[in-house]
């Protein structure tokens, strides 16, 4: 008889044999071979009671039979579960359906699949800059930037009358135009950098250049617009001839842009002196940019039909069109004031104003499939614009502070060897190397066809938020100079902006709340999306393959948490050699426990789990995170694994794990049924959560690497536009870095000599006539130590105004 001891034993080792199987991703055979091992074992030890275990066992070999035969399995169990679940599956709308539609789905299915193939990540070569792309980004994007000045642009409430001229002239507000129609026809990845190097010089010229070139007319046009409207369109947008605007957001409808009241009427009426089949259109739209000098006005309304004058149903749905804004009824001009930084942006409204039907983009035959372009064109969209913006705000914090805080000295020391600011400086050196290496990823998604929807809305809202911490770090850096305004302060801009970004395109709180994971677990899920087709058609063969298949991954992924959570993803596989390959294992630990979680989320709290907001919340932190994870250690192999890298990859890759391992932790902490939650921590974190933050050590590695013009800060600002050192602001600051870099070997010199009592205490610029006299230094050494220290006092120095002046500078 076995003792307490040996059944526990017993059970364990029966543990094991089913986890090896779920680990390999056969789970049936695991609880088969499981439960023929247990019989063999209760038979050879003598069975007490032999018509139970001939009942058992009976049993046991009818279950093996049903689910190890399909036909028998759909027949028998499937067919009883399908009605069961169809009640719990969660009814969708169709503005809902089309949001989940929208798109491709790209490496977030491998991330929630728990066993990503890191063979369709690490070789994939993301599109480069073609000639053309780069001449173009050297020569006429550095020529307009040299044409602006940020500080000057704030003033003045706009981009000067030559910029204007340029960018319309150039075909910058074509650059997703084909040339066919004669736009720039530019990679997604060349936009992000025209738009990312504008960022860095004057915000207000990139959020310009940007919105035509984002959802849009000329984007609708693209994809829906009839050749008519192409051919008239798009040679007038391209040439900056028409300036486009797109209104959708208005009082009633911000995130919840299905909610719209803006209405349009199907009807007769008169049109240049003839009468035509058209609508009355009534709207009320804010916060739409370029609204105020718009030439052609897209919108978005609900469209009607209460005659059925089209044949069909009477409420149609939302519907996009182009209405010129010279057309009588409509009103645009009024300006808003984004936090003061004025790039053109206001509301727009009309009243009855009646157009034909050909002006729906796509014709009538369009009608009501506005919902359908709209969310079609922003899964593309978001993962160009704001991650551009994100990248240009971060390298230009991470050039500034570098370069700052070498030049800024407090207790005879640079302010960035003291710890305090070294940990600012690590946290915006890492976030912007991790920032710029989700952004290559996604862009050669794009560039190679798709439209992730999912991984745009993850870099729409996740590198807007790290785009916050790192330009609030570079503020701190800074200190005052970066509070007081002026030609000097070039954070200023960056700093107003950054709640622009986090709220456009789809607040940060609804898309990480809502969208991501809500939109995910759907769309990007191996199975759920099947699951849910094949139960709204009935369709039993289909939705026996899809929900076994994902009852077989739940297992899987069960066991895969707990192995590689035991092992801190050691026995996970790994597509490389050198530092990068251990990270590689530790995203596929966490990819499984991020699916596994997600299963069990939506297992236990069904539909309910959508209006679980915070769960779902931390199941999309956790899976962008493992998103962006994967896009730095895919960087970091791409560039050859350089030493200069590693701290930068070291950070954020620590970072990233960490987020994740966060974002599972309060996940279990809060779900609702704590019995599950209990066999969820020992499932993922078997030896306990021990993911740790970027250490002081790593932190501190990667601030200095960005001190006194490092390779790495180099390497991290590619994207920028660095002026020429005279100008104030980030080019003067440069041209007293090298100076002071320059000088630093006679200021060593100095130093020297006072501990040896050669020279006497005292600020080193104080003693450069003594330690020339004395020979300590040279006569060039001097002169560029005064140099230096002429340039160090005017790099901290900050802008100061008469009084009579002041007002302009506040807008």
């Amino acid at each position: 008889m076995l003792t307490l001891i040996g059944w526990l034993a017993a059970l364990a080792g029966l543990a094991l044999v089913f986890v090896a199987f779920a680990y390999v991703r056969r789970p049936y055979w695991g609880w088969v071979v499981a439960g023929a091992i247990a019989l063999g074992v209760w038979w050879s030890g003598g069975p007490w009671a032999p018509w139970l275990f001939y009942v058992v066992a009976a049993l046991f070999a009818a279950l093996a039979l049903i689910f190890g035969l399909r036909p028998l399995r759909r027949g028998i169990v499937t067919a009883a579960a399908l009605p069961a679940v169809k009640k719990i599956l969660p009814k969708m709308s169709d503005t809902e359906k089309a949001a989940l539609e929208a798109g491709s789905v790209g490496f977030d299915r491998e991330l929630f699949s728990g066993a990503p193939d890191w063979n369709k990540l690490v070789p994939f070569a993301c599109r480069g800059l073609d000639e053309r792309e780069r001449n173009f980004l050297a020569r006429e994007i550095d020529e307009l930037c040299r044409l602006l000045v940020d500080d000057e642009v704030v003033r003045a409430g706009d981009l000067p009358p030559r910029a204007w001229e340029f960018i319309k002239r150039s075909g910058l507000m074509g650059m997703i135009i084909p040339r066919s129609y004669g736009g720039l026809e530019f990679s997604a990845k060349m936009q992000s950098a025209v738009i990312a190097k504008l960022s860095s010089r004057c915000v207000t010229a990139a959020v310009t250049v940007m919105v035509p070139n984002s959802l849009g007319p000329a984007e609708l046009l693209l994809h829906y617009g009839t050749e008519a409207q192409k051919q008239h369109y798009l040679p007038r947008l391209a040439r900056g001839e028409e300036v486009p605007c797109f209104a959708l957001t208005e009082p009633s409808a911000g995130s919840d842009a299905a909610s719209m009241r803006s209405v349009g009427v199907v009807c007769r009426g008169m049109w240049e002196g003839r009468e035509v089949l058209g609508m009355r259109l009534t709207w009320d739209k804010r916060y739409i940019t370029l609204a105020p000098i718009a030439t052609v006005l897209g919108l978005a309304f609900k469209l009607r039909d209460p005659e059925r004058l089209l044949g069909g149903e009477e409420d149609l749905g939302i519907t996009c069109a182009l209405i010129p804004t010279s057309t009588r009824g409509v009103e645009h001009g009024e300006r808003h004031d984004p936090l003061g930084v004025p790039f053109m942006n206001g509301p727009t409204r009309g009243v009855d104003v009646f157009v034909p039907l050909d002006f729906i983009i796509g014709g009538p035959k369009q009608a009501g499939r506005g919902w359908v372009m709209l969310m079609q064109c922003l899964a593309a969209g978001r993962g160009v614009s704001l991650p551009a913006l994100a990248a240009g705000a971060s390298q230009l914090s991470t050039r500034v502070v570098g370069a700052y805080a070498t030049v800024r000295e407090q207790f005879g020391m640079p302010i960035g060897r003291f710890e305090g600011i070294e940990a600012r400086l690590g946290r915006i050196a890492g976030l912007t190397y991790a920032i710029d290496a989700a952004r290559a990823l996604t862009l050669g998604a794009l560039d190679a066809g798709e439209k992730p929807a999912v991984i745009t809305a993850i870099m729409k809202a996740y590198t807007t938020e790290a785009m916050r911490v790192v330009v609030n770090d570079a503020m701190d850096v800074v200190g005052g100079a970066g509070i007081c305004r002026g030609p000097r302060n070039v954070l200023a801009s960056a700093y107003q902006s950054t709640p622009i970004g986090i709220t456009v395109e789809g607040a940060n709180i609804l898309t990480r709340s809502m969208i991501i994971f809500g939109q995910g677990a759907i769309r990007c899920h191996p199975w759920v999306q099947d699951e849910l087709a094949a139960a709204e058609k009935n369709d039993l063969e289909g939705f026996d393959r899809a929900f076994w298949g994902h009852v077989g991954l739940v297992f899987t992924n069960m066991a895969r948490s707990l192995v590689l959570g035991a092992c801190d993803g050691a026995l996970a596989s790994n597509p490389v050699n050198g530092p990068a390959g251990p990270y590689f294992q530790k995203l596929a630990r966490y990819s499984a426990a991020f699916s596994f979680s997600a299963d069990v989320a939506m297992g236990t709290l069904g539909a309910s789990l959508k209006r679980k907001e915070n769960l779902s919340g931390r199941l999309a932190d956790a899976l962008a995170w493992l998103y962006i994870g994967s896009g730095v250690a895919k960087r970091f192999v791409d560039e050859g694994q350089l030493e200069r890298d590693l701290p930068a990859f070291r950070w954020a890759m620590q970072h990233a794990l960490y987020e994740i391992e966060h974002a599972l932790v309060g996940l279990i902490d809060n779900l609702p049924l704590r019995a599950v939650a209990f066999g969820l921590k020992l499932a993922l974190f078997p030896l306990g959560a021990r993911a740790k933050p970027p250490s002081d050590r790593t932190t501190s590695q990667l601030a200095r690497a960005i001190l006194d013009d490092g390779a790495a800060r180099l390497a991290l600002t590619p994207s920028i536009f660095v002026p020429e050192p005279h100008e104030a602001g980030l080019g003067f600051l440069e041209g007293t870095l090298d100076k002071v870099l320059e000088s630093r070997e006679a200021r060593e010199r100095i130093k020297e000599a006072q501990k040896r009592q050669i020279l006497p205490r005292g600020p080193a610029a104080s003693l450069v006539r003594q330690a020339l006299d004395k020979s300590v230094i040279t006569q060039r050494e001097a002169e560029l130590l005064r140099s230096a220290e002429a340039s160090r006092d005017a790099a901290v120095q900050v802008d100061a105004f008469a009084p009579d002046k002041l007002s302009a500078v506040q807008h």
